[in-house]
């Protein structure tokens, strides 16, 4: 095992690695950042920033952002990677001005910054969140006094733009005020941010309680918190309503932060969290009408996670659309139903309750992974439109402006 300790001066090492491998280094460190590194059999471990980070060679050549190897103008590979050698390892290695050179079989040479390699090591990624998130009950979001946007400078501002962004990939929802009370005006305004995503329903939406489709939406009924859409293998990403008209009583909107619940059952009871996390649920949605044939599966757990730091990014709940539970062992199924009862429990706690009245003019975004919608009932005529909107462009469009997302 090769260990170097690097430091602000010039010099030449020789060191015995193992039986028959002996190499010839030289080494330059940084006085600010002092770092060594060690050369094991498959791998290099490098000690930077008081932190060591493991780097598989297979890895560290797949990786190699050299002109050869990688296109830095359509940032994709150049390098085969089918053609890389399972057992490559670097005829030398160094580093100088806080960078790791390796010199692989052959001659071809891959130089990476230090700063590169700890951003991108795994011990980093475990560590970090895919994205910050607040989580929030009824008080915490009324108490943070989120802005909403409002529609002529939305429109016409990038800077606005980001900053409903910014309160989006926080909260979960944001708000745009003032926009016309038309359909054509609530595309525009979603059209800022992403690509519409048609599906059976349409591309634009626009209904009533006129039960036109097979759905409880199209109905003056109450709705409990619910995610949409669990019956996709890919839910979709972000809901948007807006209240054309209500002439009558009720029909305010419910939004509830799903993973501040979620977030509650894995402090409270880590076994149950990790059972909703991993168990497969199906959703169904069936429609059969003289205008629409439709039977829709989608099967994933309630709660989806990175595997790499547990960070949580999906949840799937919806009573009306689960569908018969038959992908459970027996000796599961009881353990499941404890488990989404205490979900449901903190769900539907009082104090995670936000209720927003959706009046003409104001538009919500809701992330339809995060955020769980309902309503209270209605009386009178109540038009609503809307649509879904395609995840990867929202978050494409935020890291755009540089936001983490």
């Amino acid at each position: 095992m090769l260990n170097c300790k690097l430091r602000p001066v010039f010099k030449q090492a020789q060191v015995l690695c193992g039986p028959l491998w002996r190499h010839k280094m030289q080494i330059r460190g940084c006085a600010s950042r002092p770092a060594t590194f060690q050369l094991l059999e498959d791998s290099l471990v490098l000690n930077y920033g008081g932190k060591p980070m493991h780097f598989n060679y297979v890895w560290l050549r797949d990786h190699c952002r050299s002109a050869a190897s990688y296109n830095s103008q359509t940032h994709q590979r150049n390098v085969d990677t089918g053609g890389i050698d399972l057992t490559i390892r670097p005829d030398n290695t160094s580093v100088q001005d806080d960078h790791l050179i390796l010199t692989w079989p052959g001659g071809h040479v891959t130089k990476y910054s230090l700063s590169w390699l700890a951003e991108n090591s795994y011990e980093r990624q475990k560590q970090s969140r895919v994205q910050p998130r607040i989580l929030w009950n009824s008080d915490i979001y009324k108490n943070a006094n989120v802005p909403s946007a409002k529609w002529d400078l939305f429109m016409s501002s990038d800077d606005e733009v980001k900053k409903f962004l910014q309160n989006y990939l926080l909260y979960g929802i944001a708000f745009v005020d003032e926009v016309p009370a038309t359909v054509e005006a609530t595309e525009a305004v979603t059209q800022r941010v992403s690509l519409i995503r048609e599906t059976t329903y349409g591309r634009m939406w626009c209904f009533t309680s006129d039960f036109s489709r097979g759905d409880s939406a199209y109905s003056q009924l109450a709705l409990d918190r619910h995610t949409d859409t669990s019956y996709f293998q890919e839910p979709c990403g972000i809901q948007v309503f807006h209240c054309l008209k209500h002439e009558g009583t009720g029909g305010r909107t419910l939004l509830v932060d799903g993973f501040y619940a979620a977030e509650k059952v894995r402090q409270q009871s880590p076994e149950n969290f990790d059972l909703l996390a991993r168990v497969p649920i199906r959703h169904e949605y069936i429609e059969k009408s003289d205008t629409h044939q439709n039977h829709m599966t989608g099967i994933g757990p309630v709660l989806d996670l990175y595997p790499w730091n547990k960070e949580l990014y999906l949840i799937r709940y919806n009573n009306y659309d689960r569908s018969v539970i038959n992908t459970i062992p027996h000796e599961l199924v009881q353990r499941w139903y404890v488990a989404h009862r205490m979900l449901t429990t903190e769900l539907r706690r009082p104090e995670s309750e936000l209720w927003v009245k959706l009046n003409p003019g104001k538009v919500v975004f809701i992330d339809n992974w995060r955020v769980m919608h309902g309503r209270e009932s209605f009386t009178g005529l109540r038009q609503l439109c809307g649509c879904y909107l395609t995840r990867d462009d929202v978050l494409s469009s935020a890291r755009g402006f540089g936001l983490q997302a």
